[in-house]
């Protein structure tokens, strides 16, 4: 089974910067990728960055291009979303997911998910 566990979240004024983690456990075959997701309240959970795992080919959503890195570290089986020049508009609460077929947009093929980090970003 697999196991996600995001940390790093926490309040940030406007113009900060904060750095998810999201470790993984368990075995996970294929080409699969993994992702940052985010839900704002009374929002959809929308897909904010993702890495293919063996290429690290990456994805940005047009919101957070040039402010937010997403890197993975094969060792530690660990994912990262840097986050800089954060806005109040990027609280939310974030979650890391994992996509079983490596189709970061999809989001019908993440298969796994973290319990969820909240961030808030104070004007």
């Amino acid at each position: 089974q697999v196991q996600l566990v995001e940390s790093g979240g926490g309040l940030v004024q406007a113009g900060g910067s904060l750095r998810l983690s999201c470790a993984a456990s368990g075995h996970i075959f294929g080409d699969y990728a993994m992702a940052w997701f985010r839900q704002a309240p009374g929002k959809e959970r929308d897909v904010v960055a993702g890495i293919t795992w063996s290429s690290g080919s990456t994805y940005y959503a047009d919101s957070v291009k040039g402010r937010f890195t997403i890197s993975r570290d094969n060792v530690k089986n660990t994912m990262y979303l840097q986050m800089n020049n954060l806005k109040p508009e990027d609280t939310a609460v974030y979650y890391c997911a994992v996509s079983v077929s490596g189709a970061i947009k999809y989001l019908p093929s993440y298969a796994y998910w973290g319990q969820g980090t909240p961030v808030t970003v104070s004007s």
